[in-house]
Protein backbone atom coordinates (compact mmCIF):
# COMPACT_ATOMS: atom_id res chain seq x y z
CA UNK A 1 0.00 0.00 0.00
CA UNK A 2 2.83 2.36 0.93
CA UNK A 3 4.52 1.51 -2.36
CA UNK A 4 1.33 2.36 -4.30
CA UNK A 5 0.98 5.68 -2.47
CA UNK A 6 4.60 6.48 -3.19
CA UNK A 7 4.14 5.73 -6.91
CA UNK A 8 1.01 7.90 -7.06
CA UNK A 9 2.81 10.73 -5.29
CA UNK A 10 5.69 10.56 -7.76
CA UNK A 11 3.27 10.60 -10.69
CA UNK A 12 1.56 13.73 -9.35
CA UNK A 13 4.94 15.37 -8.75
CA UNK A 14 6.08 14.49 -12.27
CA UNK A 15 2.85 15.87 -13.70
CA UNK A 16 3.35 19.22 -11.99
CA UNK A 17 7.02 19.27 -12.94
CA UNK A 18 6.13 18.74 -16.59
CA UNK A 19 3.57 21.52 -16.46
CA UNK A 20 6.06 23.89 -14.86
CA UNK A 21 8.73 23.03 -17.43
CA UNK A 22 6.31 23.65 -20.27
CA UNK A 23 5.65 27.18 -19.01
CA UNK A 24 9.34 28.07 -18.60
CA UNK A 25 10.24 30.78 -21.11
CA UNK A 26 13.55 31.42 -22.80
CA UNK A 27 14.60 34.62 -24.53
CA UNK A 28 16.64 34.15 -27.67
CA UNK A 29 19.23 36.83 -28.35
CA UNK A 30 18.73 37.72 -32.01
CA UNK A 31 21.43 40.39 -31.90
CA UNK A 32 24.20 40.88 -29.32
CA UNK A 33 26.37 43.95 -28.83
CA UNK A 34 29.88 43.43 -30.24
CA UNK A 35 28.97 40.29 -32.18
CA UNK A 36 28.50 40.10 -35.94
CA UNK A 37 29.15 42.81 -38.52
CA UNK A 38 28.12 45.71 -36.28
CA UNK A 39 29.18 47.05 -32.91
CA UNK A 40 25.67 47.85 -31.67
CA UNK A 41 22.09 46.82 -32.39
CA UNK A 42 19.07 48.92 -31.45
CA UNK A 43 15.46 49.88 -32.26
CA UNK A 44 13.60 46.54 -32.52
CA UNK A 45 10.49 46.04 -34.63
CA UNK A 46 8.57 42.86 -35.41
CA UNK A 47 5.82 42.00 -37.90
CA UNK A 48 3.91 38.85 -38.79
CA UNK A 49 3.76 38.34 -42.57
CA UNK A 50 0.66 36.99 -44.29
CA UNK A 51 2.18 33.48 -44.41
CA UNK A 52 2.85 33.54 -40.66
CA UNK A 53 6.59 34.22 -40.88
CA UNK A 54 8.00 36.54 -38.20
CA UNK A 55 10.11 39.42 -39.46
CA UNK A 56 12.37 41.01 -36.83
CA UNK A 57 13.97 44.34 -37.76
CA UNK A 58 16.61 46.46 -36.05
CA UNK A 59 19.35 49.00 -36.69
CA UNK A 60 22.95 47.80 -37.08
CA UNK A 61 25.11 50.61 -35.75
CA UNK A 62 28.78 51.43 -35.55
CA UNK A 63 28.23 53.81 -32.65
CA UNK A 64 25.19 55.70 -31.32
CA UNK A 65 22.15 57.40 -32.87
CA UNK A 66 24.14 58.95 -35.74
CA UNK A 67 26.68 57.77 -38.29
CA UNK A 68 26.73 54.60 -40.35
CA UNK A 69 23.47 52.78 -39.53
CA UNK A 70 21.95 49.97 -41.64
CA UNK A 71 18.49 48.42 -41.43
CA UNK A 72 18.61 44.69 -40.67
CA UNK A 73 16.18 41.76 -40.78
CA UNK A 74 15.95 38.22 -39.41
CA UNK A 75 13.16 35.76 -40.21
CA UNK A 76 11.50 32.93 -38.34
CA UNK A 77 9.33 30.36 -40.13
CA UNK A 78 8.44 28.42 -36.96
CA UNK A 79 6.80 30.99 -34.68
CA UNK A 80 10.06 32.26 -33.24
CA UNK A 81 11.73 28.99 -32.27
CA UNK A 82 14.57 29.44 -34.77
CA UNK A 83 15.78 32.42 -36.80
CA UNK A 84 17.53 32.97 -40.10
CA UNK A 85 20.87 34.63 -40.67
CA UNK A 86 20.90 38.40 -40.73
CA UNK A 87 19.91 40.23 -43.91
CA UNK A 88 20.51 43.88 -44.80
CA UNK A 89 17.33 45.60 -45.98
CA UNK A 90 18.89 49.03 -46.53
CA UNK A 91 22.52 50.18 -46.51
CA UNK A 92 23.35 53.64 -47.85
CA UNK A 93 27.11 53.70 -47.36
CA UNK A 94 28.04 55.81 -44.29
CA UNK A 95 24.58 57.34 -43.86
CA UNK A 96 21.82 56.62 -41.32
CA UNK A 97 19.02 54.24 -42.40
CA UNK A 98 16.76 53.34 -39.50
CA UNK A 99 13.57 53.65 -37.45
CA UNK A 100 11.77 50.62 -38.94
CA UNK A 101 7.98 50.84 -38.93
CA UNK A 102 6.33 48.10 -41.05
CA UNK A 103 2.65 47.44 -41.71
CA UNK A 104 0.93 44.48 -43.38
CA UNK A 105 -1.85 45.15 -45.86
CA UNK A 106 -4.00 42.12 -45.05
CA UNK A 107 -6.06 42.62 -48.21
CA UNK A 108 -3.11 42.41 -50.62
CA UNK A 109 -0.42 40.68 -48.55
CA UNK A 110 2.00 43.51 -49.29
CA UNK A 111 4.26 44.68 -46.46
CA UNK A 112 5.05 48.37 -46.40
CA UNK A 113 8.20 49.33 -44.51
CA UNK A 114 8.62 52.96 -43.50
CA UNK A 115 12.06 54.18 -42.44
CA UNK A 116 14.05 57.38 -42.01
CA UNK A 117 17.30 58.57 -43.58
CA UNK A 118 19.80 61.27 -42.77
CA UNK A 119 23.36 62.13 -43.70
CA UNK A 120 25.65 60.10 -41.47
CA UNK A 121 27.65 63.11 -40.31
CA UNK A 122 24.54 65.03 -39.20
CA UNK A 123 23.42 64.65 -35.56
CA UNK A 124 19.96 64.99 -34.03
CA UNK A 125 20.66 68.35 -32.38
CA UNK A 126 21.90 69.78 -35.68
CA UNK A 127 18.86 68.45 -37.52
CA UNK A 128 16.49 69.90 -34.90
CA UNK A 129 18.28 73.28 -34.99
CA UNK A 130 18.33 73.10 -38.81
CA UNK A 131 22.07 73.54 -38.97
CA UNK A 132 22.61 70.08 -40.51
CA UNK A 133 23.88 69.71 -44.05
CA UNK A 134 20.70 67.84 -45.03
CA UNK A 135 17.27 67.24 -43.45
CA UNK A 136 16.15 63.90 -42.03
CA UNK A 137 13.67 62.31 -44.43
CA UNK A 138 11.08 59.51 -44.43
CA UNK A 139 11.45 56.69 -46.95
CA UNK A 140 9.33 53.65 -47.77
CA UNK A 141 9.75 50.34 -49.54
CA UNK A 142 7.56 47.26 -49.90
CA UNK A 143 7.68 43.49 -50.21
CA UNK A 144 5.23 41.24 -52.06
CA UNK A 145 6.90 37.97 -51.00
CA UNK A 146 6.58 38.11 -47.20
CA UNK A 147 9.78 40.08 -46.73
CA UNK A 148 12.14 37.96 -48.83
CA UNK A 149 12.85 40.80 -51.26
CA UNK A 150 12.23 44.55 -51.02
CA UNK A 151 11.68 47.35 -53.49
CA UNK A 152 14.18 50.22 -53.73
CA UNK A 153 13.50 52.70 -50.89
CA UNK A 154 11.54 55.71 -52.12
CA UNK A 155 11.87 59.20 -50.64
CA UNK A 156 8.56 60.35 -49.12
CA UNK A 157 9.61 63.80 -47.88
CA UNK A 158 7.42 65.88 -50.18
CA UNK A 159 4.25 64.10 -49.00
CA UNK A 160 4.96 63.00 -45.46
CA UNK A 161 7.11 65.74 -43.97
CA UNK A 162 6.35 69.41 -43.34
CA UNK A 163 9.24 71.45 -44.71
CA UNK A 164 9.35 73.56 -41.53
CA UNK A 165 10.07 70.54 -39.33
CA UNK A 166 13.55 69.58 -38.23
CA UNK A 167 13.78 66.06 -36.80
CA UNK A 168 11.68 63.28 -38.32
CA UNK A 169 11.12 59.67 -37.24
CA UNK A 170 8.76 56.87 -38.20
CA UNK A 171 7.48 54.82 -35.25
CA UNK A 172 9.56 53.06 -34.24
CA UNK A 173 7.46 49.92 -33.95
CA UNK A 174 4.71 49.04 -36.43
CA UNK A 175 1.73 50.48 -38.26
CA UNK A 176 -1.84 49.17 -38.39
CA UNK A 177 -4.63 48.58 -40.89
CA UNK A 178 -8.04 49.75 -39.68
CA UNK A 179 -10.44 46.82 -39.37
CA UNK A 180 -13.79 48.46 -38.61
CA UNK A 181 -15.99 51.37 -39.55
CA UNK A 182 -15.92 53.98 -42.28
CA UNK A 183 -12.13 53.83 -42.72
CA UNK A 184 -11.81 50.05 -42.85
CA UNK A 185 -8.74 49.03 -44.85
CA UNK A 186 -6.83 52.27 -44.26
CA UNK A 187 -3.12 51.83 -43.58
CA UNK A 188 -1.80 53.99 -40.74
CA UNK A 189 1.86 54.66 -39.93
CA UNK A 190 2.69 56.47 -36.66
CA UNK A 191 5.49 59.05 -36.90
CA UNK A 192 6.92 62.06 -35.07
CA UNK A 193 8.89 65.23 -35.66
CA UNK A 194 10.37 68.40 -34.15
CA UNK A 195 8.87 71.80 -34.87
CA UNK A 196 9.51 75.49 -34.17
CA UNK A 197 8.02 76.50 -30.81
CA UNK A 198 8.83 79.80 -29.06
CA UNK A 199 7.99 78.14 -25.74
CA UNK A 200 9.75 74.88 -26.54
CA UNK A 201 12.75 73.66 -24.58
CA UNK A 202 13.76 70.65 -26.68
CA UNK A 203 17.55 70.70 -27.18
CA UNK A 204 17.65 74.14 -25.52
CA UNK A 205 14.78 75.39 -27.69
CA UNK A 206 12.95 77.07 -29.25
CA UNK A 207 11.72 73.69 -30.50
CA UNK A 208 9.12 71.14 -29.51
CA UNK A 209 8.36 67.50 -30.30
CA UNK A 210 5.11 66.40 -31.92
CA UNK A 211 3.54 63.27 -33.38
CA UNK A 212 1.40 62.54 -36.43
CA UNK A 213 0.37 59.66 -38.69
CA UNK A 214 0.70 58.87 -42.36
CA UNK A 215 -2.29 57.11 -43.93
CA UNK A 216 -3.31 55.53 -47.21
CA UNK A 217 -6.70 54.48 -48.56
CA UNK A 218 -5.39 52.92 -51.78
CA UNK A 219 -3.12 50.17 -50.46
CA UNK A 220 -0.08 52.43 -50.27
CA UNK A 221 -0.18 53.95 -53.75
CA UNK A 222 -0.60 57.41 -52.22
CA UNK A 223 -0.15 58.70 -48.67
CA UNK A 224 -1.47 61.65 -46.67
CA UNK A 225 -0.27 63.28 -43.47
CA UNK A 226 -2.46 64.00 -40.46
CA UNK A 227 -2.47 67.10 -38.34
CA UNK A 228 0.20 67.27 -35.67
CA UNK A 229 -0.30 66.17 -32.07
CA UNK A 230 1.46 68.60 -29.73
CA UNK A 231 3.09 69.51 -27.41
CA UNK A 232 5.93 67.41 -26.04
CA UNK A 233 5.35 63.95 -27.52
CA UNK A 234 7.14 61.67 -29.95
CA UNK A 235 8.01 57.98 -30.57
CA UNK A 236 4.38 57.12 -31.14
CA UNK A 237 2.39 53.92 -31.62
CA UNK A 238 -1.24 53.69 -32.73
CA UNK A 239 -4.00 51.17 -32.02
CA UNK A 240 -7.64 50.77 -33.04
CA UNK A 241 -10.37 50.60 -30.41
CA UNK A 242 -13.52 48.51 -30.77
CA UNK A 243 -15.61 51.31 -32.32
CA UNK A 244 -12.95 52.25 -34.88
CA UNK A 245 -11.54 55.15 -32.87
CA UNK A 246 -7.76 55.38 -33.10
CA UNK A 247 -5.65 55.83 -29.99
CA UNK A 248 -2.16 57.29 -30.31
CA UNK A 249 0.16 56.32 -27.43
CA UNK A 250 3.30 58.52 -27.19
CA UNK A 251 6.51 59.16 -25.33
CA UNK A 252 5.96 62.33 -23.32
CA UNK A 253 8.26 65.27 -22.60
CA UNK A 254 5.71 67.02 -20.39
CA UNK A 255 7.24 65.97 -17.04
CA UNK A 256 4.26 63.78 -16.17
CA UNK A 257 6.19 60.47 -15.89
CA UNK A 258 3.37 58.86 -17.89
CA UNK A 259 2.46 58.12 -21.50
CA UNK A 260 0.71 60.79 -23.53
CA UNK A 261 -2.42 59.74 -25.44
CA UNK A 262 -4.65 61.27 -28.12
CA UNK A 263 -7.73 60.05 -30.00
CA UNK A 264 -9.00 60.27 -33.57
CA UNK A 265 -12.53 59.57 -34.80
CA UNK A 266 -11.77 60.25 -38.47
CA UNK A 267 -9.24 57.53 -39.16
CA UNK A 268 -6.22 59.49 -37.96
CA UNK A 269 -6.71 62.74 -39.89
CA UNK A 270 -7.38 64.89 -36.81
CA UNK A 271 -6.58 64.29 -33.15
CA UNK A 272 -7.80 65.40 -29.74
CA UNK A 273 -5.67 67.42 -27.34
CA UNK A 274 -3.16 65.24 -25.55
CA UNK A 275 -3.80 63.87 -22.09
CA UNK A 276 -1.74 61.56 -19.93
CA UNK A 277 -2.54 58.01 -18.87
CA UNK A 278 -1.08 57.84 -15.38
CA UNK A 279 -1.57 54.09 -15.27
CA UNK A 280 1.21 53.83 -17.85
CA UNK A 281 4.31 54.98 -16.01
CA UNK A 282 7.30 55.90 -18.17
CA UNK A 283 10.68 57.59 -18.07
CA UNK A 284 10.90 59.05 -21.58
CA UNK A 285 11.25 55.83 -23.54
CA UNK A 286 9.64 54.16 -26.53
CA UNK A 287 6.81 51.66 -25.89
CA UNK A 288 4.55 49.24 -27.76
CA UNK A 289 0.76 48.83 -27.82
CA UNK A 290 -1.14 46.00 -29.55
CA UNK A 291 -4.79 45.25 -30.29
CA UNK A 292 -4.73 41.52 -29.55
CA UNK A 293 -8.34 41.00 -30.61
CA UNK A 294 -10.76 38.79 -28.68
CA UNK A 295 -9.61 36.76 -25.69
CA UNK A 296 -12.16 34.65 -23.77
CA UNK A 297 -14.92 36.68 -25.37
CA UNK A 298 -13.46 40.07 -24.47
CA UNK A 299 -11.59 42.64 -26.55
CA UNK A 300 -8.00 42.79 -25.38
CA UNK A 301 -5.18 45.33 -25.75
CA UNK A 302 -1.62 44.91 -24.54
CA UNK A 303 0.90 47.60 -23.55
CA UNK A 304 4.63 47.04 -23.08
CA UNK A 305 7.35 49.34 -21.74
CA UNK A 306 10.04 49.72 -19.07
CA UNK A 307 7.54 50.72 -16.39
CA UNK A 308 9.65 52.94 -14.14
CA UNK A 309 9.59 56.75 -13.69
CA UNK A 310 13.39 57.04 -13.92
CA UNK A 311 15.89 54.96 -15.86
CA UNK A 312 15.12 52.05 -18.16
CA UNK A 313 14.37 48.72 -16.53
CA UNK A 314 11.49 46.46 -15.45
CA UNK A 315 10.02 45.62 -18.85
CA UNK A 316 6.34 45.09 -18.03
CA UNK A 317 3.25 44.01 -19.93
CA UNK A 318 -0.21 45.34 -19.02
CA UNK A 319 -3.61 44.26 -20.32
CA UNK A 320 -6.79 46.18 -20.99
CA UNK A 321 -10.24 44.68 -21.47
CA UNK A 322 -12.08 48.02 -21.83
CA UNK A 323 -10.54 49.72 -24.86
CA UNK A 324 -7.49 51.05 -23.01
CA UNK A 325 -9.57 52.92 -20.42
CA UNK A 326 -8.02 50.88 -17.59
CA UNK A 327 -5.04 48.56 -17.35
CA UNK A 328 -4.64 45.44 -15.22
CA UNK A 329 -2.71 42.19 -14.95
CA UNK A 330 0.58 44.07 -14.81
CA UNK A 331 3.11 41.38 -15.68
CA UNK A 332 6.82 41.86 -15.06
CA UNK A 333 8.57 40.29 -18.02
CA UNK A 334 12.15 41.21 -17.16
CA UNK A 335 13.37 43.15 -14.10
CA UNK A 336 16.81 44.04 -15.46
CA UNK A 337 17.91 46.88 -17.72
CA UNK A 338 15.55 47.11 -20.71
CA UNK A 339 14.44 49.79 -23.16
CA UNK A 340 12.75 49.78 -26.60
CA UNK A 341 10.28 47.02 -27.49
CA UNK A 342 7.73 45.73 -29.97
CA UNK A 343 4.71 43.41 -29.63
CA UNK A 344 3.18 40.99 -32.15
CA UNK A 345 0.34 38.49 -32.21
CA UNK A 346 1.75 35.28 -33.67
CA UNK A 347 -0.19 33.05 -36.02
CA UNK A 348 -0.45 30.37 -33.33
CA UNK A 349 -2.10 32.87 -30.95
CA UNK A 350 0.91 33.56 -28.76
CA UNK A 351 2.11 37.04 -27.82
CA UNK A 352 5.53 37.76 -29.31
CA UNK A 353 7.85 40.21 -27.58
CA UNK A 354 11.01 41.71 -29.12
CA UNK A 355 12.92 44.03 -26.80
CA UNK A 356 16.26 45.52 -25.82
CA UNK A 357 17.74 44.13 -22.61
CA UNK A 358 20.89 43.11 -20.80
CA UNK A 359 22.50 42.48 -17.44
CA UNK A 360 24.55 45.67 -17.09
CA UNK A 361 23.02 47.78 -19.85
CA UNK A 362 19.66 47.84 -21.62
CA UNK A 363 21.41 47.79 -25.00
CA UNK A 364 23.46 44.59 -24.76
CA UNK A 365 20.99 42.43 -26.68
CA UNK A 366 17.82 42.43 -28.72
CA UNK A 367 15.91 39.39 -27.53
CA UNK A 368 12.75 37.59 -28.58
CA UNK A 369 10.36 35.58 -26.47
CA UNK A 370 6.69 34.61 -26.63
CA UNK A 371 3.91 33.69 -24.24
CA UNK A 372 0.61 31.89 -24.49
CA UNK A 373 -2.12 34.36 -23.43
CA UNK A 374 -3.03 32.34 -20.32
CA UNK A 375 0.53 32.71 -19.10
CA UNK A 376 0.16 36.48 -18.86
CA UNK A 377 -2.30 36.07 -15.99
CA UNK A 378 -0.27 33.84 -13.69
CA UNK A 379 1.85 35.00 -10.76
CA UNK A 380 5.60 35.53 -10.94
CA UNK A 381 8.25 37.04 -13.18
CA UNK A 382 8.32 35.64 -16.69
CA UNK A 383 12.03 36.09 -17.43
CA UNK A 384 15.23 36.48 -15.45
CA UNK A 385 18.93 36.85 -16.28
CA UNK A 386 19.35 33.12 -16.82
CA UNK A 387 16.63 33.10 -19.46
CA UNK A 388 18.95 34.61 -22.10
CA UNK A 389 20.52 31.95 -24.27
Amino acid sequence: MKTLRFILAMCVLALFSCKEEKNTNQAQALWTQGEGRYNNYRIPSILVASNGDLLAFCEGREAGDAGNIDLLLKRSTDQGRTWSAEEVVWDDEANTCGNPCPVLDEETGRIWLFMTWNLGEDHESEIIHKTSKMPRLPFSCYSDDNGKTWSTPLKMGEVCRDSTWGWYATGPGFGIQIKNGLFKGRLVIPANHSYDDPEGKIRNGPYGYGAHVLFSDDHGETWERSEAIVPGCNESQVTELADGTLLMNMRSYNNQFARAVSFSEDGGKTWTEIEHDYQLVESKCQASILNFGTYNGESMHLFLNPAVPLGRSHMSLKSSFDNCASWSNDKLIYAGPSAYSCLAQLQDGQVGVLFEAGKESAYEKIVFTSFVPDQLFTAGTLLNEDSFE
